[in-house]
C-alpha cells in the first residue's frame, strides 16, 4: 500500500466520522448504513459508556467529531509534507507495539494513525477502559481499505514480537514500561497536564474557552487545564460565572463521587478551598489535581510564571493563554483541538517511526 492509498483511507475515515457525528441520533442501526458507517457503531458507543461511565455519549461524539474534522486529505498532506522523502521510501514494515491509554475516548488513535501512515505494522494493546471504540474505527478503516487488515492487530493481552514500542501511562507505569521494553526503540510517556495563564484582560469568550479546557472529558485528559496562574488581586467571581456553563457535570455520578470524596478529605485535613458547588478551587503550587479540583497560584510578574513553567516543563502538556499574553500558547478553548503535529510529550512520533526503527 503506497502513501497516497494510506492518506486516502484515513481521509475516507474522516468523511465517515463527519457523517456519523452530524447525523440525527433518532436513526436506527439499519438506517445509518447509508452514511457509510459499519454495523455496530452505535452499539459500540453504548457498550463503551456502560463499561466505562466516564465515556459519556457526548464525550465520545466530541472525540469522534475532532477526528472527523482533522482527517481530511489537505490536512493530512500538510502534516506529512515535512517527512518527505523518507515517508515515501519503500521499507519493510516494522512491528510497532502501542500500549494505549484509556483516560478519554480513543485517546490512542493518534499513535495508531502515526504507525499506519508511516507504513508500519500496528500491534495495539487496548486499555481496559477503552476496548470498544478503537476496534470499530479499525473495522471502518478496513472497510475503506481492505489492505489494512493484515497490518493491524488489536489485543488486550501481551504484545508479541515487537520491534519498537510506544507506551502511554502514569509515572509509575512508565518505569514498568522502561524495564520491560527498554531494549527496543521506544517512546514512553508519563503523566502530564495543562496549565492556563490569565492576566485579567480575558474576554467572556476567553473565559468560556478556558472553562471548557478544564471540564472537557471531566478533566481526565492530559491536555485538560488543572492549574491556573492568576495575577495578584484577580477577581474570581467572573471566572466562576464562566465555569457555570458546566454546572450539569455535578449530576454525573462518578464525578459527583469524586467531588464529595475530596471535599471530605479537605475538610478533615482543614485544607482551605473555595467551594464552587460543582468544583473545588485550591491555592496550591502543584500542577496535577484530582477530578473536580482546580489549583491556582497568584503571580506578580509573568517572568515568575515563565521560570516556573520552565522548571516544570516535563509535567506540562500544553499552556493556555491569550496570544497577546503569551505568543505561541494554546488559545483558550482549543486544548482538545490539537494539530496532528502536536505530539504528546513533545516527542515527534512520526520522526521516531521513520528514523529510529
Amino acid at each position: 500500500m503506497n502513501l497516497e492509498q494510506r492518506i486516502s483511507s484515513f481521509s475516507g475515515l474522516g468523511k465517515v466520522l463527519r457523517s456519523f457525528t452530524e447525523m440525527p441520533f433518532e436513526k436506527n442501526s439499519a438506517q445509518i448504513g447509508a452514511y457509510g458507517i459499519p454495523p455496530g457503531f452505535l452499539a459500540a458507543m453504548e457498550e463503551a459508556e456502560t463499561e466505562n461511565p466516564w465515556f459519556t455519549r457526548n464525550h465520545i461524539l466530541q472525540a469522534l467529531r475532532y477526528w472527523g474534522e482533522v482527517l481530511n486529505k489537505p490536512n493530512l498532506e500538510r502534516w506529512l509534507e515535512r517527512y518527505h522523502p523518507g515517508l515515501e521510501k519503500e521499507r519493510t514494515p516494522k512491528r510497532v507495539g502501542v500500549i494505549m491509554a484509556g483516560n478519554i475516548p480513543v485517546v490512542g488513535f493518534h499513535d495508531l494513525l502515526c504507525v499506519l501512515i508511516s507504513g508500519n505494522h500496528l500491534i495495539a494493546k487496548l486499555s481496559s477502559q477503552d476496548v470498544r471504540l478503537l476496534p470499530v474505527l479499525v473495522k471502518c478503516l478496513e472497510a475503506i481499505e481492505p489492505g489494512w487488515h493484515d497490518r493491524i492487530e488489536l489485543t488486550t493481552g501481551e504484545i508479541e514480537n515487537p520491534e519498537a514500542i510506544i507506551a502511554t501511562g502514569s509515572n509509575n507505569s512508565s518505569r514498568y514500561f522502561r524495564y520491560y521494553f527498554g531494549r527496543y526503540p521506544h517512546i514512553i510517556r508519563k503523566n502530564r497536564t495543562g496549565v492556563a495563564i490569565l492576566d485579567g484582560n480575558e474576554t467572556a469568550a476567553d473565559l468560556k474557552g478556558i472553562s471548557g479546557d478544564i471540564f472537557s472529558y471531566f478533566g481526565l485528559g492530559c491536555r485538560n487545564v488543572s492549574k491556573l496562574y492568576l495575577p495578584e488581586g484577580y477577581e474570581l467571581k467572573q471566572f466562576h460565572e464562566a465555569l457555570l456553563q458546566h454546572k450539569d457535570i455535578f449530576h454525573h455520578l462518578k464525578y459527583r463521587n469524586n467531588l464529595d470524596y475530596y471535599k471530605s478529605i479537605y475538610l478533615v485535613n482543614r485544607t482551605r478551598f473555595l467551594d464552587g458547588v460543582f468544583y473545588l478551587l485550591i491555592e496550591n503550587e502543584l500542577l496535577t489535581t484530582p477530578v473536580s479540583v482546580i489549583h491556582y497560584e497568584y503571580y506578580q510578574d509573568l517572568s515568575q510564571v515563565q521560570i516556573k513553567l520552565d522548571q516544570q516543563r516535563e509535567q506540562i502538556q500544553c499552556t493556555v493563554a491569550r496570544e497577546e499574553l503569551l505568543p505561541g500558547a494554546v488559545k483558550p478553548g482549543e486544548t482538545q483541538l490539537p494539530a496532528l503535529s502536536d505530539y504528546a510529550d513533545g516527542a515527534d512520533t512520526l520522526a521516531f517511526l521513520l528514523e529510529k526503527i
